[in-house]
């Protein structure tokens, strides 16, 4: 019987967790990259892609829904169905500005306001799927199967992301090169999408089960029900608001990733920008393999070595070297501004140091995130937790641009390491509240 549920589970877990990664990095990544290389000017293209974080800032507020009204499974399905028809009209609705215009970086985001309502919509499908995925994983599987495909369920996340940032990016690259036609490149990229995202969603009608315990939870009482739903949920913000250090808690949370936050936003723009404004110059599909396919993998190494290295050490022994990682290895970013490099090998390398500080570095974060939401409600408080965490990037997002455009790509990297200081602060004062042992494997474990 084990075998039979593990062989059913190998045909859902990998296609789910690969799907819940697409439209995340569709509308957080490559509205990035599509705005920059539409002439969509830093300034905007940054404030409007940042916006896109809200529906995963909010997402606490509406998560206890999707846990009474439906079951998971209708609730991933329905999602699916709503961004696979989300990205077929965006498929269709794509802005073709002028080639001179595109040139000029001087596209009015405007035009683009039917495409952002659909990154809007996918954005709140995406947080609602997240939510679904999630609850619908620990329902479906035993709690030794749970353990077994955690690893897996992360391995296809971080391919969604290397096929979302890395293949698509570098098709819409090729694309453009081949057809020197920008706007069409892009639509083509999105048909692709649309047509593979639409085949996941098909097959997952019929692969994902329907587990006994996958009901929905209003039944009976409805009137009873919702009243104690509501004072619940009250009760989750509540006791998350009185806990003691929460006021620090939250400024760690906000600052910590803050140069970070920054840089992010900024990394492709600079990629992709002419060696005249400051740039490096790179085609659309050399950035799509640097930055999307070997940026992505160092970024997932440091993850794992950092697991591994906060497994020994423990959060508070961490901290501070994760810290390090966090901040130092932007300077890569200063370095590239300065000395614009055109060999690959050494553009590759930045990104690669950068990128595996940060995987690094976003260790203690999480394992601090988790820390802080002990106690009576731990899901509910880590979800309010991630919310600070998708405000932490989408508010210096917003501003990135408009600051880059003012001081330029240089000085821009160089605020960027003045930013440092600010994860150094918060570091300095949250360390001393940590248990010594949170977070360390003990040898007779």
């Amino acid at each position: 019987m084990g075998k039979t549920i593990n062989r059913s589970s190998w045909a859902w877990i990998p296609t789910l967790y690969f799907a819940e990664g697409i439209p995340y990095f569709i509308v957080n990544n490559i509205s990035v990259t599509m705005f920059t290389k539409m002439g969509v000017p830093n300034g905007e293209m940054a404030l409007f892609t940042s916006l896109l974080y809200l529906p995963w800032t909010i997402k606490p507020l509406w998560s206890p829904f999707v846990d009474i009204i439906k079951t998971k499974r209708w609730w991933i399905l329905g999602m699916q169905l709503l961004m696979s028809a989300a990205f077929v009209l965006l498929t269709l609705s794509i802005p073709h500005p002028d080639a001179a215009v595109i040139e000029g970086m001087k596209t009015p985001v405007s035009l683009f306001t039917f495409t952002l309502l659909l990154f809007i919509i996918t954005a709140f499908a995406s947080a609602t799927h997240d939510i679904a995925a999630d609850g619908f994983y620990m329902l479906a599987l035993k709690q030794d199967d749970q353990s077994f495909f955690v690893g897996i369920r992360s391995t296809f996340y971080r391919l969604s992301s290397i096929f979302g940032q890395g293949v698509l990016v570098y098709i819409a690259g090729a694309l453009e090169r081949k057809t020197g036609n920008i706007p069409m490149s892009w639509q083509i990229t999105m048909a692709i999408t649309a047509v593979l995202f639409t085949v996941i969603s098909i097959y997952h009608t019929f692969v994902i089960p329907r587990p006994a315990a996958d009901v929905p939870h209003i039944s009976g009482d409805t009137k009873g029900k919702a009243k104690e739903i509501i004072y619940e949920f009250g009760r989750t913000f509540v006791t998350y608001f009185n806990k003691p250090g929460v006021l620090l808690a939250i400024v760690f949370m906000l600052l910590y990733r803050l140069p970070e936050a920054f840089l992010l936003k900024m990394v492709n723009p600079f990629l992709l920008a002419s060696t005249q404004t400051g740039g490096l110059g790179l085609a659309t599909d050399t950035v799509g393999i640097v930055y999307g396919t070997i940026g992505v993998l160092f970024l997932t190494i440091g993850g794992i070595v950092g697991g591994i290295t906060a497994s020994r050490w423990g959060l508070k022994k961490s901290l501070w070297p994760m810290a390090a990682c966090m901040t130092l290895p932007c300077a890569t970013f200063v370095y590239l501004a300065m000395s614009h490099p055109t060999n690959l090998t050494v553009i590759s390398t930045c990104v690669a140091i950068e990128q595996f500080g940060y995987g690094f570095g976003f260790t203690a974060y999480m394992l601090y995130m988790m820390y802080f939401s002990e106690g009576e409600f731990t899901t509910a408080h880590y979800a309010i937790c991630t919310a600070f965490m998708a405000l932490s990037m989408m508010i210096p997002g917003m501003m990135a641009g408009y600051i880059q455009e003012w001081l330029g790509y240089e000085l821009f990297f160089w605020m960027v390491m003045l930013c440092c200081l600010a994860t150094v602060v918060v570091t300095f004062f949250v360390r001393k509240k940590i248990d010594k042992d949170y977070g360390r494997k003990h040898n007779s474990q």
